[in-house]
């Protein structure tokens, strides 16, 4: 079972680092077989999180529970509902946890889930899933919380009165954060915010998903930092940046493409923020597309087969074993330690440090200087870590005092961030 203590999780007592994935239509779009599939491989990369959502398409007449076929299912019947559990089954063969959110926001934006069903909507979901050990609750479905405070107040209070054991949190609108309408609720264990899918200049394009009041632009570390100013200090985390494979802005597709080496950029930039984890997403697999299905959203370029293998989801279990290498949950965001000044945007240097470790994180590869004093009296290995292939590389033993300059080596590759590990 998952706990929360001093900003980060806790399975059974021991630290918990939190690599989500995102397979919102699991329930809709997949088979046995295919759950199978995709939850072995998720689990072999190092993933020990799924993140879906039990109710999406919204009925044909209003009311949670009308009837609506989806793929040959009908997602308000018992072989619906069966089938979910039977992922749950799968996914706890595989030591992985489900994020299981009970429906989209869209549900309560249209007033099909009104506050008077939340006494029997929450009995149902307590009755049905509450026994999986490995459920974790997510409420909100990319929306706003204060679209209906109460209901979803009413809904995180049921659940944590009639379960009691399973974490709970709120999966938020686009470049919002839950903490800003949850964080002091009882109900809600830790944050979640969803940095997005835009670039620092598409602030605003007079689409349905604009949201400027507090936007960070691909800053999404600002988020953690933002979390600390808060009365009550809970874990957060990014459960949704950028997707591998979905359109810079999601809706013009003569835009570029969000790649790995940004999907690497948002997890090191959040965890070495202070950050419990990081949820990856590929825009292939969240709607496990394939071409039987009748069309593919945010310009999708492949196959969910196909998007198993993309490098930025082969990538981040790197970044999981290098905190899982140490007592991350003692260590904490350090720039003091940084020298040299901090820069902006993709040349900003992120510092991480625990009582025998330092982290530093350069997206472009920028030289930067680092205090040794956090190592006073102790020697210290440096070694060169590549976030794309996990690869270690020993630059030498030094005396913990005063400062050094460490310059990365230029990949031959798009991207060319590098961490610099150093150990007492």
């Amino acid at each position: 079972m998952l706990t929360t203590k001093n900003g980060y999780l806790f399975e059974n007592g021991k630290p918990f680092f939190w690599l989500g994935d995102t397979a919102w239509l699991i329930y809709e779009n997949l088979d046995e077989r295919g759950a199978e599939e995709y939850i072995r491989n998720r689990a072999e990369l190092g993933f020990n999180v799924l993140q879906t959502v039990l109710l999406y398409s919204l009925p044909n007449k209003k009311g949670i529970t009308d009837g609506m076929p989806v793929k040959g299912k009908n997602i308000f019947c018992e072989e619906y509902f069966a089938f979910v559990q039977k992922v749950f089954d799968i996914a706890k063969k595989y030591n992985i946890y489900i994020a299981l959110l009970p429906c989209w926001g869209s549900y309560v934006k249209s007033n099909v889930l009104k506050l008077e069903d939340i006494p029997r909507f929450s009995d149902f979901l307590v009755n049905r899933f509450a026994h999986n050990e490995n459920l974790i609750w997510v409420l909100g479905g990319d929306v706003k919380g204060d679209v209906n405070l109460a209901l979803f107040n009413a809904l995180g209070s049921a659940l944590k009165q009639k379960d009691g054991k399973h974490l709970i949190t709120f999966h938020p609108f686009g470049r919002t954060f839950s903490a800003r309408w949850f964080n002091e609720e009882k109900w809600l264990d830790f944050n979640m915010f969803q940095s997005g899918h835009r670039r620092y200049d598409q602030m605003n394009l007079n689409a349905w998903d604009d949201y400027t009041a507090q936007y960070y632009g691909e800053d999404n570390w600002k988020y953690v930092e933002e979390h600390k100013n808060f009365k009550t200090f809970k874990p957060c985390l990014d459960a949704e940046p950028s997707y591998e494979g979905i359109i810079q802005g999601l809706h013009d597709k003569n835009e570029p493409y969000w790649e790995a080496c940004d999907v690497r950029r948002y997890a090191y930039w959040s965890v070495f923020e202070g950050a419990c984890g990081f949820t990856y997403g590929n825009n292939a697999i969240i709607q496990f597309y394939t071409q039987s299905l009748p069309y593919g959203a945010y310009g999708v370029r492949e196959d969910w087969h196909t998007a198993l293998h993309a490098e930025g989801g082969g990538q981040l279990h790197y970044l999981k074993k290098l905190f899982e290498g140490v007592d991350f949950t003692k260590g904490a965001p350090c720039p003091n330690l940084l020298v040299s000044p901090q820069k902006e945007r993709y040349h900003r240097i992120s510092v991480f440090a625990g009582k025998d470790y330092l982290f530093v994180y350069t997206y472009a590869g920028d030289c930067f200087e680092i205090s040794l004093e956090h190592f006073k009296g102790k020697k210290v290995a440096a070694y060169w870590f590549n976030p794309a292939s996990g690869a270690k590389s020993y630059i030498g033993t030094f005396e913990g005092k005063g400062s050094m300059a460490f310059r990365p080596t230029k990949r031959r590759e798009l991207s060319n961030d590098w961490a610099l590990i150093l150990k007492a």
